[in-house]
Parts: structure tokens; C-alpha cells; sequence
């Protein structure tokens, strides 16, 4: 045997909750040998054997992050951080202290900033950073990745004016006096931007890469599914060949390439390596914060406003073309819907599509399903469709999403429990960079439902609150389940692949919104200890 856990609190995921707990696992390889009590497997021992000594501690599947950007991650961790950059004036100071550290010409990128935790949620614009950064063009997004600031070089470089228009799934906003450009920049214009910044070297791919795998190794996240890692691929298998990917990763591709990977011999039901593909994704609508999650009805403080749907979804069929094609081909789909409307018309898509190419074992997922009428909501379950979803947002949105939407469509944001209860499939993630990568923060998030601002002491729609079990089943077992590979992880098995988390204090018996405290000290993936407490 090559190590053994002994003297854990084990939660193996499998099974009914009382049933599925032991006190030591043993590892032969990269596969789980054996799950019992202390004693029966302190016997299996060799000399040669790692004994770890858990002293009580909890010992859980590693978690599966089901939806992150995780190159974008690895580059947000070398960027400006803005994301708690607390008003404009320390927005401003931090962009122009990046901006003093790096050489004329060279790009600001990344930020993930939040207006909405400003003092009265003013959106900002180039003339604000234009003084501290003259000399180098901008172009950072907000933290759900649908809104962008440019400043006035970035957009002269990109020949975004007052005569740029609008098109379908984007828009430009303006100084209402003058017309012109404010720098902001809605989910499909923002391309005229991103295609003219210089794509990133080799040597910096790689950086990005190891920086985001180092990062999961530390938190307990042993699998991500990179939602549109694409091309990213190919450098997670070059880390991987080489012995220095720790995070197992499902590479999903743009639906609009789902012909270039169906050429390619990955399918989702693939199972073996480090880096697996088969997945493809596209966008039905935008977000919340940027205004552009499409929805039935207007939003409640912007009354001419109904969100956008992707410019994916044009011409119109365009989507469901796509959409047949890749799921003939045997390709898992995955699509973003926010707003309450998109997901009805990605429900109704999903819902042709299968009667269309017929019975299989397909698992389409919807990612965020954050905004649905009750009428949907019992749809998942029927239609065997998993809801993605990332339970931060809501402690995030919380905060400001009465006032958005109203009081009627903030009974419908978020509704774990509702889906579960209907016999929804769930699978958790943190959208990182949108949200931060801890799984502890998002265990906390879905249990208490407590927003950032401190403001819902007992819960923001408390009644959609699920159970630190149901928690960490969706972020283990649910997510395995996700990209097909739950009888090779996301429980403690024996015969799975031996991906662990051991935290440093016990999730399930101490206070629910003291979650966060919660410390990763051991990580293994594959067999091997990626992470270890000092």
C-alpha cells in the first residue's frame, strides 16, 4: 500500500448519508484500495507505506469546481486585483499603480471590479482612469466577464466612436449629452476591444496555467471543468505530460467549433488522463449586474430594458443548428441562461434537440439557471437536464438584486431547494474568476444564504437554503456527474481515483455561516499529495 489515511472523519459521498461515512482510506496508485475503520486498514501497511494520521479530521471527495474560467483565473492572479476595490477613488489608485509597474504600450487587463459595492453604484467610465493611464490601454471586465471598461486609448485603438453601432447581443453605452462612447462596453461589442489585445506567449500560458492549478491544489479543488478552455487544452495536457498539473480538468470548447472537436476522438464519456474534452458551450443571454440577462419582463429599475439574448442566438435557429449538430456528434452541451426568459427558450431548444436526434445519455446542462419562473423550474428533472449552478452569486446579487427586478422575480433567483426538490440534478462551481475559487465560500453561500453585505443575517430567501450534505454532494458526486465520470470520482470508493481533500475542522458540525473558516490542510490528486499545511 502506498498511504494510508487512518483516524478520519469520512464522508464518502456514496450512499445514504449515515451509511456513507468510515474512518481511513487506503491508497494504492492512483486508485482508492480499500475504505474502512482505522484499525483494519492501518493493518494493509508496509514500511514503505505514508501513514497520515487525520487526528479526527474531515476527509472528503476532493471538489469538482463544474463551471470556471481557469486560464482566466491563472492571468486575473498576475492582473490589477479590483474585484474589493471599495469606491471609485480606490478603483482609480490601484489602476494607476498596475499602470506605474509596467511599460508604456503594454495592456491593463483583467480586474473583475464591482461597482455595486460603491457608495450608490455609479458605473465608471474612461474619463475616470483616462488620467492615470495615458499611456497604456485598458480593458477590464466586471466580475461576471459581461460589462467591460475601456479607456479612451483602447477604444481608439479599436475604432469604437460615436458612429460605432450597437449590434445584436451588444451594446455601446453613451454620455447622454454628447453620444459618445463612455467606455463601457455590453457582452458582444466588447470583441471590437478583446480582438486587437495581443494573445498571450507560450511562456505566459504556462505561467497562467500553473498559477491557477497551484491555486486549486491549495483550496481542495482536485477537478474544474473549464468551460471554455478550447484551445487552453492543449497546455493543461503539455503541465499533465510533464507531472505538474494538479487539477484534473474537462476542457470544454465554443459550441461554434463543436465540428473541429467532433473530428478529434475526446468524448465526454471518456474517462482516462488528467485532461479530458467532449464538452462544447455557448451563451443564450448575459448577466444580471450587466443589465443584459434576458428576461419575460422589464427590469424594475430600468423600465426599457428586457436584457439581450446572445448574439448566439442570431439569426434566428442559428443556436438550435448548432446545437443538433454537436449533440448528433455525441458532444455534451452546455449553454448560459441568467434571466428567466433564456432559460425557457434554452428548456424549449434542449427539448427539440433530444426529441430531434432521440433517447441517449446526453446531459445537457444549463450553467447558472439563476432566474426561473416556477413553471420551469420541474423542467430540469423531466427533461434530464443538470442545473450548473454557483451558489456565491446569490450571497453576491443578494445584496442588490431586489431593486434590479423586483420583488416577485426575487422569489425565483437561485432556487436550489426548489430544484432539488423537484428531483433536479445539481452541480456546484464558483464561475471563478467571477467568483472566488474556495469552496468553503460556496458551501457557505448555498447553506446560509447570507449576502456579502451582512444584511440578511438569516438568509436572503432563506427557503431556497439546502444542507452542508446536499452542499457537498453537488460539489462532489453531482459534479462528477456533470462531465460523466461518477463512477471514477466524487465519492470515496474503493476502485475510484483517489482525488481527497482532509480539512483542517469539520463543515457539517460546526456553525453554518463560520463555513469560511474552514482550512484545506492536505490535498491529493491522483494518488499524490499536490497540497500540504505547513
Amino acid at each position: 500500500m502506498d498511504c494510508i489515511i487512518i483516524n478520519a472523519d469520512v464522508r464518502t459521498m456514496a450512499g445514504p448519508p449515515r451509511a456513507a461515512r468510515a474512518s481511513a482510506v487506503a491508497v494504492r496508485g492512483n486508485r482508492i484500495s480499500q475504505v474502512g475503520e482505522t484499525a483494519a486498514i492501518r493493518a494493509l501497511a508496509a514500511t514503505s507505506t505514508r501513514v497520515i494520521d487525520a487526528r479526527g479530521r474531515l476527509l472528503l471527495p476532493g471538489f469538482n469546481d463544474a463551471h470556471v474560467h481557469f486560464m482566466e483565473g491563472g492571468y486575473s492572479l498576475g492582473n490589477v486585483q479590483l474585484r474589493d476595490a471599495a469606491t471609485p477613488e480606490e478603483f482609480v489608485r490601484r489602476i494607476g499603480a498596475h499602470a506605474q509597474k509596467i511599460p508604456g504600450g503594454e495592456w491593463i487587463t483583467g480586474g473583475e471590479w464591482d461597482h455595486q459595492t460603491w457608495p450608490g453604484a455609479p458605473m465608471p467610465n474612461r474619463r475616470l482612469i483616462d488620467p492615470v493611464t495615458a499611456a497604456n490601454p485598458v480593458f477590464l471586465s466586471r466580475t461576471d466577464g459581461h460589462i467591460a471598461l475601456a479607456n479612451t486609448l483602447a477604444l481608439k485603438m479599436a475604432g469604437v466612436t460615436r458612429q460605432s453601432q450597437d449590434i445584436p447581443g451588444g451594446l455601446i453605452e453613451r454620455d447622454a449629452a454628447t453620444g459618445e462612447p463612455t467606455g463601457i462596453l455590453k457582452d458582444a461589442v466588447m470583441e471590437a476591444v478583446r480582438r486587437i489585445i495581443p494573445k498571450p506567449g507560450y511562456k505566459e500560458q504556462k505561467a497562467a496555467a500553473q498559477r491557477a492549478t497551484d491555486c486549486a491544489a491549495r483550496l481542495g479543488v482536485t477537478s474544474v471543468q473549464d468551460v471554455l478552455a478550447g484551445d487552453d487544452a492543449a497546455i493543461y495536457k503539455e503541465l499533465a505530460d510533464r507531472g505538474e498539473l494538479k487539477t484534473r480538468v474537462y476542457a470544454l470548447y465554443p459550441l461554434a467549433r463543436w465540428e473541429e472537436l467532433a473530428r478529434a476522438a475526446d468524448r465526454p464519456q471518456t474517462t482516462a488522463g488528467m485532461v479530458r474534452m467532449g464538452g462544447v458551450k455557448a451563451f443564450a443571454d448575459g448577466s444580471l449586474g450587466a443589465g443584459t440577462a434576458c428576461f419575460f419582463e422589464p427590469f424594475a429599475d430600468d423600465p426599457g430594458n428586457r436584457g439581450l439574448l446572445s448574439d448566439q442566438m442570431y439569426p434566428d435557429g442559428a443556436m438550435l443548428r448548432r446545437v443538433l449538430g454537436a449533440d448528433s456528434a455525441g458532444l455534451q452541451v452546455a449553454i448560459h441562461a441568467i434571466g428567466d426568459r433564456a432559460n425557457y427558450e434554452i428548456l424549449n431548444l434542449l427539448e427539440i434537440v433530444a426529441r430531434e436526434n432521440g433517447a441517449r445519455d446526453r446531459r445537457f446542462r444549463i450553467e447558472h439557471a439563476q432566474h426561473l419562473r416556477p413553471a420551469e423550474v420541474p423542467r430540469f428533472a423531466r427533461q434530464q437536464v443538470i442545473a450548473s449552478v454557483q451558489p456565491y452569486h446569490a450571497a453576491d446579487d443578494g445584496r442588490w438584486c431586489l431593486g434590479r427586478i423586483g420583488p416577485q422575480r426575487v422569489k425565483e433567483a437561485y432556487c436550489f431547494r426548489s430544484l432539488l426538490d423537484s428531483g433536479a440534478a445539481l452541480a456546484l462551481g464558483t464561475d471563478w474568476t467571477v467568483a472566488p475559487l474556495d469552496p468553503m465560500l460556496t458551501i457557505e453561500a448555498a447553506v446560509t444564504r447570507r449576502t456579502l453585505d451582512g444584511k440578511h443575517s438569516g438568509g436572503w430567501q432563506p427557503e431556497q437554503r439546502i444542507s452542508v450534505e446536499e452542499a457537498v454532494r453537488a460539489y462532489t458526486a453531482g459534479s462528477a456527474r456533470a462531465e460523466f465520470t461518477e463512477s471514477e470520482k466524487g465519492s470515496i470508493v474503493a476502485g475510484r481515483l483517489a482525488d481527497l481533500v482532509l480539512l483542517d475542522r469539520n463543515i457539517f458540525e460546526m456553525a453554518p455561516e463560520e463555513i469560511h473558516c474552514a482550512r484545506v490542510a492536505l490535498t491529493m490528486v491522483d494518488g499524490r499529495v499536490v497540497w500540504e499545511e505547513p
